[in-house]
């Protein structure tokens, strides 16, 4: 079943961050708590240094009513750097490829910073800033992920 969640960005703070979350709601991670360390290897990839592998890539806590909110920590290293307006993305969980590209190509009418929608190790995802600087993520998950 298709999802909305709130996606929030940090800078090697994302793990204290979701600890914090986790305290004050109560609940548990529905999507571990894994580093950037755990990433499949790949030969083409830069070499992280010691502290953003152990960066936070993904994870996920339910909140309030079903909503989640999951976080990733940036890497300077890959360009990128935290401002406050690309620290909070809308995540839509999506059902198949056919609406994720559906609502992929309406949102990133006019926009900028787009990422067209990939075969990932996850599942099938793009992301673009749209035309009014609000940042979506799309997402069909894997079955195994």
């Amino acid at each position: 079943m298709s999802a909305v969640s709130i996606y929030l960005n940090f800078q090697g703070q994302c793990a204290a961050a979701f600890q914090f979350y986790q305290a004050v709601f109560g609940t548990e991670f529905s999507a571990p708590l894994s580093r950037m360390k755990d990433l499949p290897p790949n030969p083409n990839a830069p070499t992280l240094s010691a502290a953003e592998q152990d960066y936070v890539l993904h994870v996920a806590l339910p909140i309030i009513n079903g909503t989640q909110i999951m976080g990733t920590d940036m890497l300077e290293s890959m360009g990128h750097k935290l401002v406050v307006g690309n620290n909070t993305t809308i995540n839509l969980l999506l059902d198949s490829r056919e609406e994720a590209d559906k609502y992929y190509a309406a949102l990133s009418t006019k926009s900028s910073e787009c990422a067209p929608m990939t075969e990932q190790f996850w599942g099938y995802w793009g992301c673009c800033l749209d035309q009014f600087g609000i940042r979506w993520m799309f997402n069909v998950m894997n079955q195994n992920f």
